[in-house]
């Protein structure tokens, strides 16, 4: 399954890997480390793919090597079958900090027969608190589908095989802060939240089930570290267009459980102001 990954490395220590003009996969030797776990994480075949796995004792993780400074990121991952509850996958990019930035996708967990939840959040100078969820329109467990973060000076898009699911734009001009000034690693672990991750905690992890495992390949990645750097690049202003729009409406109205743009019990003062501008 080995194909052509393109990298070109300018002297800026600018990355950018061609995922637009032709399939690509990188090698996860090369771009992570698997930073956690006791051997619970893999790399396998040659570096195509990788798997994380959780037992009672601990679950595991996995970091690029480099960071990022706007990125556009595809990860294809298939999620841990079976009976998963108390169990959670995430793949997202961060700062460190006190005041850090961060892009999440989290899968959590649930009994065999139903469906993942797939937990949006954006951290923005160390302040998070903008969940959005959703359940899948297939099974994230039979095979592997592809999850993309675009992280560009204008707009943070989450999409899966391909399609919108949530955006968050940059509204500075209105005096709200956006994740522009702090490059960000790549991160991903399967790791045990029994306590909250299933019905707010209600189902507990079946640990005669363990190791639960999840699996990624075809790691695709347009990035920079600095935005001059890559400014030519179309990704680095790529938005989304009225079509794209519409399939991302049509994507919340039948599969989002949870808007915290909605929650007025959770923010009795008021809704975030970004709320106002989506």
């Amino acid at each position: 399954m080995a194909q052509k990954f393109l990298v070109i490395l300018m002297v800026v220590t600018f990355l950018m890997v061609d995922a637009k003009a032709q399939t690509t996969n990188g090698n996860f030797n090369q771009y992570f480390d698997i930073t956690w776990g006791d051997g619970r994480g893999k790399i396998l075949d040659n570096g195509e793919l990788l798997t994380l796995s959780l037992d009672k004792t601990s679950g595991s993780g996995f970091q690029s090597k480099n960071q990022y400074l706007f990125a556009n990121i595809d990860m294809q991952i298939k999620l841990v079958p079976g009976n998963s509850a108390g169990t959670v996958t995430s793949f997202y990019m961060s700062s460190q900090g006190s005041t850090h930035d961060e892009i999440d996708f989290e899968f959590l967990g649930n009994l065999s027969g139903d469906p993942y939840i797939l937990h949006t959040n954006v951290y923005v100078q160390g302040v998070g608190n903008r969940e959005q969820q959703f359940y899948l329109w297939f099974d994230p467990t039979m095979d592997f589908h592809t999850y993309t973060i675009l992280w560009n000076p204008e707009t943070i898009i989450y999409f899966v095989d391909g399609t919108p699911i949530r955006q968050f734009k940059n509204l500075e001009s209105y005096n709200i802060p956006f994740p522009n000034n702090q490059p960000m690693w790549i991160y991903s672990s399967l790791w045990d939240a029994e306590n909250w991750a299933t019905r707010g905690g209600l189902v507990k992890t079946d640990w005669t089930q363990a190791p639960f495992t999840a699996s990624y390949r075809d790691f695709a990645a347009q990035a920079c570290n600095q935005s001059s750097s890559c400014s030519s690049e179309s990704w680095m202003t790529e938005a989304l267009d009225s079509s794209s729009i519409e399939k991302m409406k049509s994507v919340q109205q039948k599969y989002m459980i949870y808007n915290y743009c909605t929650d007025t019990k959770r923010f009795p003062q008021g809704l975030p102001p970004e709320c106002k501008y989506t």
